[in-house]
């Protein structure tokens, strides 16, 4: 349900044409104020996961081979997406992390699952490290969006050496453990979220904290 004041009430819709169809002339805001009062919400089903994997045709070998270490920046990063259920639909956030630090070396939010959203987080990491000279490896899952020609091509043009996962692997404690913590300290713990705008700002928030 939505808890702010003036925000619509999932259910009131169905009750207030039920009523208006059984004879009683009231307004829906009417409906809408007097559920969200009495903290009457309709029942939704949960929406279906989105699957944030889609195999692409490319997919080069496994270079870190579940060594998920870096003995210095920049040297091994790892990407990936996960989801998040708003008012508006699903909204999607990938990551790149430096596994020297575990620091977030870029990221980016959209509500699509277009390669633009895994190359706004690439770039990001590009720009905020002031530029990759070579010996990068860049470790991702064999998503579609990670092994197009677009995405390929800007690891090529840094020198960064592509490194995709096995099927069925996991990210270990790296990736797995950011989108845990993700999801505990900000997702899951605020909740009520609104659309891409309201996930962007607070994930904003999150990275610099």
């Amino acid at each position: 349900m939505w808890n702010g004041p003036g925000r619509r009430v999932y259910g009131a819709r169905k009750v207030w044409t039920h009523l208006n169809r059984e004879g009683g002339k009231v307004a829906r805001c009417t409906v809408e104020r007097l559920m969200r009062e009495l903290g009457i919400a309709g029942v939704r089903a949960p929406r279906k996961r989105p699957r944030t994997t889609a195999a692409g045709a490319d997919r080069p070998g496994d270079l870190l081979e579940r060594d998920f270490t870096a003995d210095a920046p920049n040297r091994r990063w790892v990407a990936d997406i996960t989801y998040v259920d708003t008012a508006s639909g699903w909204v999607y956030a990938a990551f790149v992390q430096d596994l020297f630090s575990r620091a977030l070396a870029g990221w980016q939010v959209a509500d699509h699952l277009g390669a633009g959203l895994v190359l706004d987080a690439l770039e990001m990491a590009i720009w905020s490290r002031g530029g990759i000279d070579g010996g990068l490896v860049h470790h991702s899952d064999r998503g579609v969006q990670y092994t197009v020609t677009r995405y390929a091509g800007r690891l090529d043009q840094i020198s960064a050496a592509r490194s995709v996962g096995s099927k069925g692997d996991s990210f270990d404690n790296a990736v797995e453990s950011l989108n845990s913590l993700y999801k505990k300290e900000l997702i899951d713990f605020r909740g009520g979220w609104e659309n891409v705008m309201d996930v962007t700002l607070a994930t904003m928030e999150w990275v610099a904290w």
